[in-house]
């Protein structure tokens, strides 16, 4: 088998699979509308402080 012929075969798999997949997909089926609130005693700036912490840590 050549580099070309599996290039080839690759590719026709991956589009079977997209179109499969294209024809059950719904992209609507659970969204929601309202809104959320949090209550906190933390401050933004305190929150952010942790953040670069947390990003530091990695």
């Amino acid at each position: 088998m050549g580099f070309g012929s599996y290039d080839e075969s690759e590719q026709e798999r991956q589009q079977s699979n997209e179109d499969d997949d294209a024809e059950g997909i719904t992209t609507h089926e659970h969204e929601h509308e309202g809104s959320v609130t949090v209550e906190s005693d933390v401050s933004t700036d305190a929150l952010i402080d942790r953040l670069g912490e947390m990003k530091d840590e990695e």
